[in-house]
């Protein structure tokens, strides 16, 4: 029986683990081909190895590099022959209080949650429209609706996902391109390990304790995501929160 997303082709970024990579693997269940992205090259031969080389096209990128997110999104599409969805995943979450903060960490989020995301849309867009049309995720975070001390530079990049997700939607629905924000709560993958500093790991690890067992998995965003690529033509799931039961903001 073929799968909900029987021939759509794909762009996945940030695809060697997480959500990135549960993705991939969600999509080829349901049947698209998809051209996957990461910096980890050896993550993403493994993932394609896994998943089945003939639906996985592994590309190493970095998409905070213009030319390099350019090459990406259209060698991918030359490759597929064609271009159906994007899934703007890639993201860096650095945490920590904006006084004494390591600037490095401000520009890697804001080169990786924005820059890297418009890259790629930019580079999108033209061979969507020349198709006929697609569908755009951005991954953002419930971060991008909720601020909290610690989290300030972090929650204006997710902020900022938001709002360009809600007015690229308007701009491009003539072009038959939807588009969709999704905005996990607390899910287990290697985001919150890339944190050094004592107060964010402290909050963390409470925040961890707290869920306990109902900690979202990666798979659980991927389901989501899919779900909205699946809806048929007319139906346009423009934003999707998806928060762990037990978590209160």
């Amino acid at each position: 029986m073929p799968g909900s997303l029987e021939g759509r082709k794909a762009i996945v970024t940030g695809a060697s683990s997480g959500i990135g990579e549960a993705t991939v693997e969600a999509l080829v269940r349901e049947g698209a081909v998809v051209s996957a992205g990461a910096r980890r090259r050896d993550r993403l031969e493994a993932l394609a190895e896994r998943v089945g080389t003939e639906a996985v096209h592994a590309h190493a990128v970095d998409v905070t590099d213009e030319a390099a997110a350019r090459s990406f999104v259209e060698d991918s599409a030359a490759e597929m022959d064609g271009l159906d969805v994007l899934i703007n995943n890639a993201g860096v979450m650095l945490l920590g209080p904006v006084t004494g903060a390591d600037v490095e960490h401000w520009q890697r989020m804001i080169n990786v949650n924005l820059l890297g995301l418009l890259y790629c849309t930019h580079a999108a867009l033209p061979v969507m429209g020349e198709g006929g049309g697609g569908h755009i995720v951005n991954v953002s975070s419930v971060a991008g609706r909720t601020a909290n001390m610690g989290s300030a530079v972090y929650n204006m990049t997710k902020f900022g996902v938001v709002a360009f997700s809600e007015a690229l939607r308007q701009e491009v629905l003539d072009a038959n391109i939807r588009v969709t924000c999704v905005e996990p709560g607390f899910v287990a993958t290697e985001l919150q390990g890339h944190n050094e500093h004592p107060m964010v790991v402290q909050m963390i690890d409470k925040m961890r304790e707290d869920l306990g067992d109902g900690v979202l998995q990666a798979s659980d965003i991927a389901d989501a995501i899919v779900y909205t690529l699946s809806r048929p033509p007319h139906v346009a799931i423009n934003e999707v929160l998806v928060r762990p039961t037990k978590q209160r903001r």
